[in-house]
Formats: structure tokens, C-alpha cells, sequence
């Protein structure tokens, strides 16, 4: 019964960082790459769809991503939804095909990313924290109910503790290497 919340507890603390990992996707450093524009949504036809399924997305070079829509007549709408959503690209159609440059980012432009950045990371501690919390809680629920003795609590706590700081540590690990990346020109 101890292995099932700890194994529940570590499942919730994995997608905790893999929402970290998608978050982190979004936030666009100084090169193209095409998960950068998994977040926009393009009104096809009365409904939002995501913008992979209308168009298929490509990096033409280190800096710049191309496009191309599956429907010649949804171009003037997926142009107006890049522009619309925070990224600050500007795309440039030519034709059929849509070109998307990254602009250099600024000092200004990079620290605020990094602010955004290890808000994303404190958000996911948070997360990992509350799956802790509430591994914790069933743990004293279940002494309460004599369904396992105060040795065996201990346990099962030391056993979340370590995996909650090996969630911890994996959280600061990829907050580090996003900075690097943002700070790198």
C-alpha cells in the first residue's frame, strides 16, 4: 500500500515536469524550432484548431521557421494568429509559403524570459510539493486507520521525501539548462 502512493505521487511528480518541459518549449530563445508555435490556435472554419494541424511547420535555417498551410485560403488567418499571440514573430508570406524570422533577442527581452522561465519552474515545485503533501496526507490517514504502524509512516515518508527532492533537483536541473540557453547569443 506504501509502494502504490509512492508510485501515485512519483506519476504526478513526472507530469508535473513534463508540463514544465512544454512550458519551457514556448518560451522562444534565439533559434527556430517548430514546438515553438504548438501553443497558437487558428480559427478554421468556426472552430480552434492548432496550428500544426492546418499547416505544416518546418526550421528553414538556425533562425528562421517556414510554413506552409494545407488550405491556400487559411494563410491571411494563420498570419493574423502568429501576430496575435505573445511571441513577438512578425511572418512574412511569400506566396505559398510562410517565413517566420526569429528576431535577436534583447538583454531586456532575454531576462524577462528568464523571469517567465523560473516562474514556469516555481509553478512545477509547487506541483511536486503538492503531490508530496498529499502522498504525506494518505500516509497519516492510513495510520489513523491502523492500517499501517508509525514505523512504516516513517518510512513511507523518508521514501516521498527523497523522490520529492529527486523531482526537485530534475525541476532545477532543466530550469538551469533553459537559462543557458536564453542567455546564450
Amino acid at each position: 500500500m506504501i509502494e502504490d502512493i509512492k508510485t501515485e505521487a512519483g506519476e504526478r511528480m513526472e507530469k508535473s515536469l513534463d508540463a514544465l518541459s512544454h512550458n519551457f518549449n514556448k518560451i522562444r530563445t534565439g533559434r527556430a524550432h517548430p514546438s515553438l508555435l504548438d501553443g497558437i490556435k487558428i480559427d478554421y472554419y468556426g472552430s480552434l484548431t492548432p496550428l500544426n494541424q492546418v499547416a505544416n511547420v518546418n526550421v528553414e535555417d538556425a533562425r528562421t521557421l517556414s510554413l506552409t498551410a494545407w488550405d491556400k485560403s487559411m494563410i491571411p488567418a494563420i498570419e493574423k494568429a502568429i501576430m496575435k499571440s505573445d511571441l513577438g514573430l512578425n511572418p512574412a508570406t511569400a506566396g505559398e509559403v510562410m517565413r517566420i524570422p526569429m528576431p535577436m533577442l534583447t538583454e531586456e527581452t532575454r531576462k524577462g524570459f528568464i523571469r517567465q522561465a523560473r516562474h514556469e519552474a516555481e509553478s512545477a515545485r509547487v506541483s511536486v510539493r503538492n503531490a508530496r503533501r498529499d502522498a504525506m496526507a494518505m500516509l497519516k490517514e492510513m495510520v489513523k486507520d491502523k492500517e499501517i504502524g508509525e514505523d512504516d509512516e516513517r518510512r513511507g515518508q523518508e521514501a516521498v521525501q527523497k523522490l520529492t527532492d529527486a523531482y526537485v533537483a530534475k525541476v532545477e536541473k532543466l530550469l538551469g539548462s533553459k537559462e543557458a540557453d536564453l542567455m546564450e547569443i
